[in-house]
């Protein structure tokens, strides 16, 4: 992945842009500027982003930099001002309708009248996949997020580390190229968080899909993420991004060495100099 700031901060010289056969996510000079009664609202202000097939992204920046409306942009739930997006070289919509993307909400949203297997085999049902081949898929991925021994259970019987690993289980079950999360473990206790973050880390070892989260979290960004995207406060626009050089297959214990501590430190002085 490579991800162009377009800001005028002088920060780091971009990298090289990468080949457009390789990119997941085009963003090119896109900019979000909500209508208000006094003056308008530039949630984001031209953004350009590109981001490589199979890498962790991490957007991480202050509340109301643009975190989330960036995402809802890729994923067509927003539309922009100006500029343009390409998602596996098609518009956000054609790449929505196409079902090229799966995505994890900050709330788990599951149906409590639905056991955990009919949660996950929902969108597969709406496909129009015959019952036997949805739950075949659908049981497939609940056992990737270790829930294999609760799809009889309603999402009310469940711990909320547990909901999320559902949702997860179902945004996977089409097999989605990308997958885009919310700030999905924003909610939860640390304990849970962690556990939830190495599950997901294994997850993209094994899968490799591409993968654009957000979090308000350091650590976090820093422990899931190929490359970590930080962004100013409003009008949001993207003043660093940082290169993990952390293995990648990772465990907690990593947050305790000195090469995760400098990152976490690399990410920290970036939001400040946003600031400013």
């Amino acid at each position: 992945m490579q991800i162009v700031s377009n800001t005028e901060l002088p920060f780091e010289a971009p990298p090289a842009r990468v080949p457009a056969s390789r990119r997941a996510v085009e963003v090119r000079a896109a900019s979000v500027i909500y209508p208000a009664a006094d003056a308008p609202v530039r949630a984001l202000q031209a953004v350009d982003l590109d981001i490589e097939q199979g890498e962790f992204i991490s957007l991480i920046g202050p509340s109301g930099c643009g975190k989330t409306t960036l995402l809802r942009v890729i994923a067509d739930l927003e539309p922009i001002s100006s500029g343009e997006v390409r998602v596996n070289g098609v518009s956000p919509r054609e790449a929505r309708e196409a079902r090229a993307y799966g995505y994890v909400f900050q709330a788990p949203a599951l149906f409590p009248w639905r056991t955990v297997l009919a949660n996950v085999m929902l969108p597969l049902q709406i496909q129009g996949q015959d019952r036997a081949r949805a739950q075949a898929v659908a049981r497939e991925q609940l056992a990737r997020v270790g829930l294999a021994q609760f799809e009889g259970k309603y999402p009310w019987q469940l711990s909320g580390g547990m909901q999320q690993r559902v949702s997860i289980a179902r945004a996977m079950a089409f097999e989605p190229r990308i997958l885009m999360m919310d700030e999905p473990f924003g909610a939860l206790d640390e304990i849970t968080r962690d556990g939830l973050n190495e599950q997901l880390q294994q997850l993209w070892c094994r899968e490799r899909r591409t993968v654009v989260f957000v979090t308000h979290s350091i650590s976090e960004a820093v422990y899931l993420s190929s490359r970590i995207v930080v962004m100013s406060p409003r009008p949001g626009r993207i003043v660093k991004v940082i290169r993990s050089t952390l293995p990648d297959e990772r465990h907690l214990g990593l947050r305790d060495t000195p090469e995760f501590m400098q990152l976490a430190h690399q990410v920290r002085e970036a939001l400040a100099d946003g600031h400013h």
